[in-house]
Order: structure tokens, then sequence, then C-alpha cells
């Protein structure tokens, strides 16, 4: 029997029960039960109710209207996520300003809510789209000589405020094995402002990363002022000790505790976000890929990675008996850090800079693997 069924013969009976003696209310009882599967107790209560008082109402949620359930809303979260290549939904909603300018798709309605949206509801909007990443990469670093005395070890941080002072590293496109000469990309960046550079080189010899290093001391939109590295032999050597020391205003050369990681916290999280999620694992083993890759990490690459994603930074970490407190700031583009190139800026669109490093990783993956047959 439906529920509409169960309330019509509740209303035919209910009035012939409250008027019956009470060996005929037993009877009356009992027929009901059989009728409509109910409690005893709660036939006896609902049989002496008065009329209406459990009929169910219409439900009603309290809040306010939903407003971001728009699929334009959607689409356009969905196409920035996988542009700024799967960023947090912070990060998202601090790049909607800087990207949704140049996005002509959208309307007025759709940018006033994507201008409105809240990070957790940007986290609601993509869970049913997220994919997880886990995958780990290699680590390539080998032991310096004995040169090592001669570089400090960084045993405090540089004053954060002020730009020029780099952590550096280096990646490899090795694929699964590390025999061989294959590329590897240096990766750096500023404690200050996040401003990161990434230049490629074939194998990891002295010449080759001082190249890449000077390259990168050129691209910056500041003076260097001290330089921090792990304890791998492309850098404690005499040629990178020379070029920063032996200089008319020297750089504090410093490295970082041996099999300490964390040492370098800032460029070794820029080696997952900035390299890994982009070019991925695949074994780099041809020469020509070299200048491919140059080509892109000094053209649309930094424009796209220094003005348009926002990274956090950490402001203070505090131990509360056994639980450590970090708290970050707003996310901020390295740009919106050193607010000194805003005509360079306003000439920037940043979904035309992803087309062009989406088609430069293509050709570049696509003569890797041509390479391996």
């Amino acid at each position: 029997m439906s529920n509409s069924a169960k309330r019509e013969y509740l209303e035919t009976i209910r009035a012939r029960y409250r008027l019956a003696r009470k060996p005929i209310k037993k009877l009356i009882l009992d027929e009901f039960c059989d009728t409509c599967g109910y409690h005893r107790k709660y036939a006896i209560r609902i049989l002496n109710a008065r009329p209406g008082r459990f009929v169910p109402t219409k439900i009603t949620t309290s809040g306010r209207r939903p407003q971001y359930q728009s699929p334009d809303v959607l689409a356009f979260l969905k196409r920035l996520w996988k542009a700024s290549n799967l960023a947090c939904s912070k990060r998202l909603k601090a790049m909607i300003p800087l990207w949704l300018p140049h996005d002509q798709t959208t309307s007025a309605q759709t940018r006033k809510l994507l201008l409105s949206i809240s990070a957790a509801t940007i986290d609601r909007r993509l869970a049913p789209v997220r994919r997880h990443h886990t995958k780990l990469g290699l680590a390539t670093t080998k032991p310096g000589s004995l040169l090592k005395k001669h570089i400090p070890i960084k045993t405090n941080q540089w004053d954060e405020h002020i730009p020029g002072f780099l952590e550096a590293d280096t990646v490899a496109h090795c694929g699964s094995s590390m025999a061989g000469m294959f590329a590897f990309t240096l990766n750096s960046v500023d404690i200050a402002t996040n401003w990161s550079e990434q230049r490629a080189a074939w194998g990891k010899g002295e010449q080759g990363i001082l190249s890449a290093l000077k390259s990168i001391e050129a691209a910056l939109p500041f003076r260097v002022r001290g330089f921090d590295c792990d304890n791998g032999s492309e850098f404690i050597n005499w040629t990178i000790l020379d070029h920063y020391t032996k200089r008319k205003r020297p750089v504090a050369y410093t490295r970082s505790r041996e099999y300490h990681k964390n040492d370098n916290a800032h460029v070794e999280g820029k080696n997952w976000t900035h390299v890994r999620q982009y070019l991925g694992y695949q074994r780099f083993d041809d020469p020509a890929i070299v200048p491919m890759l140059n080509d892109l990490y000094t053209t649309e690459w930094r424009l796209l990675m220094n003005f348009f994603v926002p990274s956090v930074k950490l402001l203070d970490k505090q131990r509360v008996k056994s639980r450590i407190i970090k708290t970050y700031d707003v996310p901020k583009t390295p740009w919106q850090r050193k607010l000194e190139l805003t005509k360079l800026f306003q000439q920037l669109n940043p979904f035309l800079l992803h087309q062009s490093v989406d088609k430069k990783i293509r050709r570049i993956l696509t003569v890797a693997s041509h390479s391996r047959t």
C-alpha cells in the first residue's frame, strides 16, 4: 500500500475509531495495523491525533539558493584548472582575476560569479573531475668533492624580504635509467618573490651548468645576492665557486646539509610544480631536445609561470605541543610580489601563452619518443 493510500485510509477510519467503544476500537486498531503494517503504539498515536497533523508538509531547505551551479562556471573552472596544471583551489581563486579578462567566452553574469566564488566552492565544483598524481621522481644528487669545506652550510634563512637570494637544483630527464647521457633542467627560485627560471643542459658538466646559470642571472629582474644549492657535483666545483665569489660584488654562495632535502624546500617544490607536472618522467637522450627546452624556458614558459601562476609563501611556523601550525600568505604571482613589470604584464595573454607552451611541450615529447624507437 502506498503512503497516499495509507493517509486516505487513516482519514476514513479516524472519526469512527474516536467515537467507538473500547472493544470496537481494539478491532479497528488490529485491522489498521494489519493493513498498513504500523506498530501498534504508532497507530494509536496517529488515530488519536488531530486531522491533518501527520500530513507531510512541503520540504524546504535553509540557506541561500545555489548560485554557482551554472555549466558556464564549471566550464571556466575546468579550463583554468587544466591550464594551470591542476592548481589547488586557493591558487585558482587568485588566478581568476588575472586570467578572466583574457577569456571572451564567458558572459557578464558568469564573470560576476567567478570573481566572487570562494576556494571551498571551487573544490566542490571540481570534485567530480579531480585526479590524483602520486608518481615520484628519481634522486640524482651525488656527493661533491672535498671542495665542500670551502662552501659554508646555510644554517639560517636569508632576508626573505629582499629579492635576489636563489635556491637551485637540477631535474634529471633520465626516464627509468641513469645510464648514458641525457638532458637536465636547472631549476632556480627566488625566495622573496618566488620568481623562477629554468634552463636545460646536456649532462651535468661544469661548463653546461655555468652557461645555464649565467643565462638565468641575465634574465632575472633583480641582482643575485645569494645562491644556495645541494651537494651535487654539478654545483660543488671550482668553476661555479669562482663564478660567484670572484666578482666585484661577490654572491653569498652556500649549500645545504647532506641528506636534508628540506633545506632547499623552496626549489624542491618547484621541481614538481614547474618541471615534472609539465614534462613528466620521459627520457630526453637526444641532444636536439636541449635547444628546444631552452627556447621554451626563455619565452612563453617564464612569462606564464611568473605572471599568471600564483603560489603561496610560508609566513610563520610554530610548534604547539605535538602539532605544527603553519601560516601562509594569500596566493600571489611573482609579478605581484615585485610590481615593476606592469607594462609587460599588460601585453600578455595567459591562454595564448599556455597554448604555445603546450604545443612546444608536445613537440619535445614527440622528439623524445622518436629518439627511443
